[in-house]
């Protein structure tokens, strides 16, 4: 045997020939410098200029809380808005109408085309283009006590949104094979109905991931609401630190609720994976 297969485990197979283990010293390499860099980050911020009892003073001060409960709900009701809009722009472009899919096409390419933060100014300055909002002759009011931050950062958020989970729910769509649809117009099921009822289900395994992925991207979307002051999380945590001038404790504290929030909701969407990859190896 080789000096070098005896500086190694070896163990005979039942055929009398020697078995070499493998080392993987690679293996062990990549996870000593991880180590290394993660000890350096470590001390980095344990011997930086960080006041680690501001922090925890500010973790659950009243404006952090009226922050982040702001960006749950943005989060909850800018998602809501984008998955309608998302399902019916996505039925609308496989419609064989081709107005309605010239329509669909036109919304995504839109709203995909343009900065978020673009389209919440735009939102938020609406008053400059429309003075007034209403129904003639039943009700009308000022756009600029309409248009509030809240509502602003909702259709901003919201519209956006609902161009990119078009293109989710489409390829959910497309994933299921057409004999379904084929089928399901064979009993006599309308369009509508073989989708909520067949393609919608089998679909969803499709949809889920992405869409999942896209919730949690929306936690850190409203950040960008703060430019038309709306008070989330990053917004707060801003006001708070123009005052005491803690810029990097009030960051810390903003960072910590983001994190604490999609580490909630990774395991719920790896539930949604799992309840609907069931009886498709999905999930597993």
């Amino acid at each position: 045997m080789s000096q070098s297969a005896a500086s190694t485990a070896a163990l005979p197979d039942v055929s009398g020939h020697t078995i070499v283990a493998e080392r993987y010293w690679g293996r062990w390499m990549a996870v000593a410098v991880i180590l290394v860099v993660l000890a350096a980050l470590v001390r980095a911020f344990a011997v930086g200029q960080i006041e680690w009892d501001v922090v925890a003073q500010f973790l659950t001060a009243r404006a952090i809380m009226e922050g982040l409960a702001n960006t749950i709900m943005m989060t909850v009701g800018a998602m809501s808005l984008g998955i309608v809009l998302g399902v019916v722009t996505a039925i609308m472009r496989m419609s064989p109408n081709p107005v309605l899919k010239s329509v669909a096409m036109g919304y995504a390419w839109l709203f995909r085309g343009t900065p978020v933060i673009l389209q919440l100014l735009l939102w938020f300055n609406l008053a400059l283009v429309f003075p007034t909002i209403g129904i003639p002759g039943v009700w009308s009011a000022r756009t600029v006590d309409v248009m509030t931050p809240a509502v602003a950062a909702l259709l901003g958020l919201g519209i956006n949104q609902g161009a990119y989970t078009s293109e989710v729910v489409r390829a959910g769509m497309l994933s299921v094979d057409v004999g379904q649809y084929e089928a399901a117009k064979s009993i006599g099921m309308t369009r509508l109905t073989a989708l909520r009822r067949i393609v919608f289900p089998q679909a969803m395994r499709v949809i889920i991931p992405p869409l999942g992925n896209e919730t949690i991207g929306m936690v850190k979307l409203t950040s960008l609401a703060s430019i038309i002051q709306f008070s989330e999380i990053l917004h707060n945590s801003q006001n708070i630190y123009y005052a005491n001038s803690r810029v990097i404790e009030l960051l810390m504290v903003a960072a910590f609720w983001y994190l604490a929030v999609v580490s909630i909701l990774t395991p719920l969407q790896m539930l949604l994976e799992r309840h609907y990859g069931r009886g498709a190896g999905v999930g597993r």
